[in-house]
């Protein structure tokens, strides 16, 4: 038995070592074409929440921590980066349709209030997107106020999402 645990332990390092030469693709792209501040009013306090809490998943600009050169970290980073942009990405935020806007709006509202947002994997090492009450209160604030213009500028069944089915 103890002859393998060398050779295991050789290979294990070797495929180690072989994954920091393959890199995947960083979210760099900082396009802010569709990003929700080209329609809709941000205040400052409120951007700067974003940017602190949300931005480095939900948007086209990731800032990288130095472990995300260290391999299978930046696959993780990677996939998690990808997952939550797919779920929301503030930068092509006004690409989808109206509808879709004000459920993501609501959605951002929800996760907030669960406290299911900013995630706990993040804020583990990210302590300043940790939120207070009152950031907390000026995000969900901010996105009821996007919400009500929706409202008052569409009519309510093009703010409905549509169940396919």
């Amino acid at each position: 038995m103890k002859k393998y645990i060398k050779p295991v332990l050789w290979t294990l390092l070797a495929i180690l070592v072989v994954l920091q030469f393959i890199r995947p693709e960083r979210n760099l792209s900082g396009d802010e074409t569709y990003g929700i501040q080209t329609r809709y009013p941000v205040p400052e306090d409120v951007k700067s929440i974003l940017k602190t809490a949300c931005f480095d998943c939900h948007s086209n600009y990731t800032v990288y921590p130095w472990y995300a050169n260290v391999q299978p970290v930046a696959f993780w980073l990677a996939n998690h980066v990808n997952e939550g942009k797919q779920h929301l990405n503030f930068s092509e935020f006004t690409k989808s349709r109206v509808a879709v806007q004000n459920h993501k709006l609501d959605e951002v509202i929800e996760v907030i209030r669960e406290d299911e947002m900013p995630m706990t994997s993040y804020t583990l090492i990210h302590r300043d997107a940790v939120l207070s009450e009152a950031q907390k209160q000026a995000v969900i604030n901010w996105a009821q106020s996007v919400m009500d213009t929706l409202k008052a500028t569409y009519p309510a069944d093009s703010l409905v999402l549509k169940r396919r089915g």
